[in-house]
């Protein structure tokens, strides 16, 4: 089956159960909004998904992405990208350097900066590979990491409370950034927040599986 796929996945944390035996299904260029307070563990079980769930939750059951098994895989390889509300840009490295960081490595050569300079047209950045992040906008910032996960040629997205940093203004103009790319490329998204404006913007299926 194309798209993700969740089947029979529990989610739980000490003697707490937070989800229980949900199946789920995200077909390519959806969006499923898993909405819930703080500390519903939405973000625990898009960490199972991604691969990065770690102690003391504990989960089970499985995930699919276009018809592979994920959850025995690690994270590399399960070709997921996330934005979470911190763009977490490198500081270390310029701009168009961050870019070139997600790229396959069979992109070689000149054609990796080619990539990275086309991704900050795109994001109407064009002139800013050499640019330090920390002199960026927030709303700069934001398209850089998200055009940071594209370039690494996910097959599905996920985003953690991505929005939330964000004031209103530039939310509205970052979702419509953010949805509109992943519709483009065909990607299945699964999106964790507690903001209903964010599944409108999206036109999101809600899903709250909580217990």
């Amino acid at each position: 089956m194309s798209g993700l796929v969740l089947e029979g996945v529990s989610l739980g944390v000490a003697d707490r159960t937070l989800v229980e035996r949900l199946d789920l299904a995200v077909p390519p260029g959806e969006v499923v909004a898993l909405m819930g307070p703080s500390g519903c563990g939405k973000s625990s079980l898009l960490a199972f998904v991604g691969g990065s769930l770690a102690a003391p939750f504990a989960a089970r059951g499985s995930v699919a992405l276009n018809g592979r098994r994920l959850d025995r895989l690690p994270p590399e390889a399960r070709r997921i990208g996330i934005l979470f509300q911190d763009d977490l840009l490198f500081p270390h490295l310029s701009v168009g350097e961050n870019l070139m960081f997600a790229l396959p490595r069979s992109v070689r050569g000149n054609g990796r900066r080619g990539r990275a300079e086309a991704a900050l047209s795109e994001a109407g950045l064009a002139g800013f590979f050499d640019r330090d992040p920390a002199g960026l906008s927030g709303g700069q910032r934001a398209r850089v990491a998200m055009m940071r996960a594209l370039l690494a040629a996910p097959e599905a997205l996920l985003l953690d409370e991505a929005f939330a940093a964000l004031d209103n203004d530039l939310r509205q103009s970052f979702r419509a950034f953010v949805f509109d790319h992943a519709r483009d490329a065909g990607l299945p998204v699964l999106m964790a927040t507690h903001d209903p404006a964010d599944a409108g913007a999206a036109g999101a299926r809600i899903v709250s599986p909580w217990t």
